[in-house]
């Protein structure tokens, strides 16, 4: 789509970081958005749609905090139709269609999962009901629907549960993405449409004029330097930061938001035999078995946080219950010896009355905090761009003259365009780069018809289209396009979002953390010096999330995470 433009807009490289600087500082913006998560992306994608001038400034990573940290499901939410809300499950499914229909069929794939019924007579159809209402409640509909199931045909489909652990199952379908990926495609399209997006640039103060406030301070963290950007609306997409947003403007917030701390663990595909995920009801909640290619993803949980919000910590206890839970139905258990990979990662919610963070709202607010200031969070990853369109309707308030109606339902992704004709033409691109069929077809589910710019990068380096000698999953050339095209500036940026090795491997990046700096270095110009400082930050921050994961409780495994130095060194806590 952008691959034959000699100036490429969506091409966020080092070489358009000092011209996105000097926009910033020169330019008036109808929108400043503050925030690179989904719904700050989403919202400058939304806005640069309409015809708006539109900023995105991050202060770390795009999709460095909550974004990158999901369960990474595109799903409806089958518990939101227990606690009857009806609106939010059907919003919710009309996007998972959109999404793997028209805006990122090249990211958003259908998943199955296995529902084990435990109780004969009264569960089998009252399940059946709600999903039917599942099934029906999105429109179109482009996965199968339910399909029910002996208690040895659930067994066939998963012989990894115990025999005494279902009497019987029903099969129904989801959709997954990488949820990093999806969103720094997201900020990618938003920049192709004409929206400036600038990681590694802190909103550091408000600017105003009279009552109103009229733009932004920023800093670069990276050297320091700060300018101003005028905008007739600035937007808080920060997502659990949004209090601390609020604070930094003056502005009382209208609503407040707290963190609900989630945890999943990774183990290898090999350890669980099943030809489905599984969806488990546990005392609180429900718990998820995700396939994620060569690896399962076990989660979540959901418990309140109020410590580091940059940093989640997972504890002992985090992912003791994990196991405890997955193994009261496996034949075989899990072990923390099985265990690939931890994450964990802080929900937004709107804080209600209960103390329960699984009972507070998964629900959405927007609210204009000030004259020429909104504020949006709640909701949950699927229903993104419904949340960026309410943010930016609530600033056409701001606005001189009314903005174009939303079209991103309309929009697809860089990356979309062509993609199934590919997906057809996989074994002659294979053949063209000396590639096997199966490698193309896994780059093909990452970056769609932009595959050919990937891969055009190995033109004349053949070394570059070998895996990467310890996380073989990924191509050398994917690095380097991490870093020309996708915006990564640091290590940690690579391996923990671009690509997800920090996950997916026992060493979490650590066994290859120095190939992929050299590569970084190619494209950065880093010295001997700024490459071994980054293997350096990056070991150290693996060893502290290490250290965090046997720690009895949240206090001291925070305190073993944040011990850990910070890669953008520039950056001022709390993020603000």
């Amino acid at each position: 789509m952008t691959g034959s433009r000699p100036d490429n807009p969506a091409q966020l490289g080092p070489e358009k970081r000092e011209e996105s600087w000097r926009r910033l500082g020169e330019e008036t913006f109808d929108l400043v958005v503050i925030g690179g998560g989904v719904v700050g992306a989403g919202t400058a994608l939304d806005a640069a749609t309409r015809g708006l001038r539109v900023a995105l400034v991050e202060a770390r990573d795009l999709a460095s905090g909550t974004s990158s940290r999901s369960s990474k499901l595109f799903h409806g939410g089958l518990r939101y139709l227990e606690q009857l809300e009806f609106g939010l499950v059907r919003e919710a499914l009309r996007e998972r269609e959109l999404m793997l229909n028209t805006i990122a069929p090249h990211l958003v794939k259908p998943v199955s999962f296995l529902y084990p019924l435990t109780h004969r007579g009264w569960e089998r159809p009252y399940t059946a009901a709600g999903l039917f209402l599942y099934d029906t409640m999105g429109g179109a509909r482009s996965v199968p629907g339910q399909k029910h199931l002996t208690k040895a045909g659930a067994l066939r489909m998963v012989p990894a549960l115990k025999r005494d652990a279902l009497v019987g199952g029903i099969r129904y379908y989801d959709a997954q993405a990488d949820d990093a990926r999806h969103t720094m495609t997201v900020a990618r399209t938003a920049a192709h449409y004409g929206a400036v997006v600038r990681t590694s640039t802190q909103v550091v103060g408000f600017l105003r004029e009279a009552d109103r406030v009229s733009g932004v301070r920023v800093r670069d963290v990276e050297d320091g330097r700060e300018t101003e950007v005028r905008a007739s609306v600035v937007v808080n997409c920060t997502g659990v930061w949004t209090d601390e947003l609020q604070r930094l403007s003056g502005s009382r917030g209208r609503f407040r938001v707290r963190a609900s701390k989630g945890v999943h663990i990774v183990v290898p595909r090999d350890r669980i035999v099943s030809d489905s995920g599984l969806i488990l009801r546990t005392e609180k909640s429900v718990l998820f078995v995700i396939p994620w290619r060569n690896h399962w993803i076990v989660g979540t949980t959901d418990t309140d946080w109020n410590l580091d919000l940059a940093h989640p910590a997972a504890t002992r206890h985090d992912i003791d219950y994990l196991l405890e839970h997955v193994n009261t139905v496996l034949a075989t258990p899990l072990t923390h010896e099985d265990i690939e990979g931890v994450y964990a990662g802080l929900r937004p919610l709107l804080a209600g009355e209960s103390e329960e963070t699984s009972k507070l709202s998964r629900e959405h607010a927007v609210a204009r905090a000030a004259p020429g200031l909104v504020a949006i969070a709640g909701g949950k990853y699927t229903t993104y761009r419904v949340m960026a369109a309410d943010a930016v309707e609530a600033a056409a308030a701001d606005l001189a003259g009314r903005p174009q109606p939303s079209i991103t339902d309309k929009v697809p992704l860089i990356g979309a365009d062509g993609y199934h004709a590919l997906v057809n033409q996989a074994d002659h691109v294979a053949a063209e780069h000396g590639l096997h069929p199966y490698r193309v077809r896994h780059l093909l589910d990452r970056y769609g018809s932009l595959v050919h710019e990937v891969l055009a990068l190995g033109d004349g380096r053949p070394d570059l289209l070998r895996p990467l000698d310890s996380a073989p999953d990924y191509l050398g050339v994917e690095v380097i396009y991490a870093v020309s095209h996708e915006g990564a500036l640091h290590l940690e940026d690579v391996l923990a979002r671009r690509t997800r090795i920090a996950i997916e491997y026992p060493h979490r990046g650590t066994d290859c953390a120095e190939q992929v700096a050299r590569l970084m270095g190619e494209v950065l110009g880093w010295s001997a010096e700024t490459i071994t400082r980054e293997v350096e930050v990056y070991n150290a921050r693996v060893e502290a999330e290490r250290d965090s994961q046997s720690q009895p409780n949240d206090e001291s495994a925070d305190a073993r995470r944040s011990a850990a130095p910070e890669v953008r060194s520039g950056i001022t806590e709390p993020v603000s």
